[in-house]
């Protein structure tokens, strides 16, 4: 089955511009209360700045509009995010290079992305970031074949509710220690956003 095509990669990025600005307000509430309170904005502004450069751009294949998407996010999302979700699209499209995206390559490529968040934020599971997410999708994938898209976004929502009693040890959030807790990781939450927009796209009969 082929999980993406350039279109359904561009209406991707659609559904998550779309989500990023429906709940820029949430994001930033959220970063509010453990970082600098600039997470929504700064990822709605990214998505936007992605939408204005893949819409009426021709691309041969879907690593190329990821490539795309990579060098716009880490240009014109601030702070820590704009370079960890950067490295995660540019580690997706280069494990699709010449590919067509079915979902083993689509698997590798979450896998890849994994990785490329841990080397980029020196990030391990439990520290309360947007890894704890993306680590938990690609174990999800490497199980089994997904059947149900549904359960992903499951697993999501599981470990953005375990990021709430985490303290953190990266970023901003790291400086309040102990009052860290209690609060759930806003880059959880738009990683949260990236899957649930996907989920929408593989659904959806072409």
């Amino acid at each position: 089955m082929i999980i993406l095509t350039v279109e359904k990669t561009k209406k991707w990025m659609r559904e998550i511009q779309k989500l990023m600005e429906e709940n820029k307000e949430q994001l930033t509430t959220l970063d509010q209360a453990i970082g600098d309170g600039d997470h929504g904005i700064n990822m709605e502004r990214g998505f936007r700045e992605v939408m204005l450069k893949i819409e009426d751009t021709d691309y041969d294949t879907v690593a190329d509009v990821l490539k795309s998407v990579a060098m716009t996010l880490t240009a014109k999302v601030g702070g820590a995010s704009g370079p960890l979700y950067g490295t995660a699209f540019l580690k997706m499209s280069m494990e699709m290079q010449g590919k067509e995206v079915d979902e083993t390559v689509f698997k590798a490529a979450v896998k890849e992305a994994v990785e490329g968040i841990k080397m980029r934020g020196k990030a391990e599971m439990g520290e309360k970031t947007l890894y704890d997410v993306w680590n938990q999708v690609a174990n999800f994938l490497e199980e089994e074949p997904v059947e149900d898209w549904g359960a992903l976004l499951e697993v999501c929502q599981a470990t953005i509710e375990d990021t709430r009693e985490m303290q953190a040890t990266k970023g901003r959030a790291s400086y309040l220690s102990e009052r860290s807790k209690g609060h759930v990781d806003p880059g959880s939450m738009s990683s949260f956003y990236i899957f649930q927009a996907l989920m929408t796209v593989v659904e959806t009969e072409d």
